[in-house]
């Protein structure tokens, strides 16, 4: 008798985290892959969610922008992802943008805010990064 109770105890077990795995989101999955250093579908899974209004998600492409994680190293569309996300509240989207900010030329600022003012007229539909 002891035996099938440990038994069903385990089968429970199972049967409870393999549901908690299975109400896993997109933005676990997205999480999965940036920490696996698997940095491409990272990006599409946080890009998709960022189109969204995510403001985490808009956060973390900034830092793949600026680091060059899954796509090639650009502060101009680090600085796009990041006002979004500075925008929608996020505090460390703020701090990050300063930081990025800094360490741009004036001519690569000015390229970054025109990139910015048109992915917002656009409702953020045309822009392609």
């Amino acid at each position: 008798m002891k035996r099938w109770t440990v038994l069903g105890g385990l089968m429970l077990s199972a049967q409870v985290w393999g549901a908690v795995g299975a109400f896993a989101g997109p933005w676990e999955d997205g999480m999965a892959a940036y920490n696996r250093g698997d940095y491409v579908p990272a990006i599409q899974v946080f890009r998709a969610m960022a189109r969204q209004g995510n403001a985490e998600a808009q956060s973390l492409l900034g830092v793949m922008y600026r680091r060059g994680q899954g796509v090639k190293r650009n502060s101009a569309r680090a600085f796009v992802w990041f006002t979004r996300a500075a925008a929608r509240g996020n505090a460390k989207a703020r701090t990050e943008l300063r930081e990025v900010s800094q360490s741009m030329t004036p001519e690569e600022l000015k390229q970054a805010r025109e990139m910015a003012e048109a992915c917002e007229a656009s409702d953020y539909r045309s822009c392609e990064y």
